[in-house]
């Protein structure tokens, strides 16, 4: 049950005041920790398992958005 805590851990840190180098450890992070939580979401079936894989793609989308940056303006 580590993976929870670190999954819970990594859910309430702060995301604010981040180099691009930091988001994109912190992006390869949620991506292991989701994927990580639905092994055990394939064993066990828990739906907070579930929500908590939904939480953290939210989070990891809100990160990788940021790191894309604006797009260029086609004229």
């Amino acid at each position: 049950m580590e993976i929870i805590n670190e999954a819970l851990e990594f859910e309430n840190a702060k995301m604010s005041n981040m180099s691009t180098s930091d988001r994109v450890v912190a992006s390869r992070e949620a991506k292991r920790l989701i994927l990580a939580l639905n092994e055990l979401y394939k064993k066990s079936k828990d739906a907070s398992l579930m929500d908590m894989m939904k939480r953290l793609t939210a989070k990891k989308q809100k990160i990788e958005k940021r790191l894309k940056g604006r797009p260029e303006p086609s004229y």
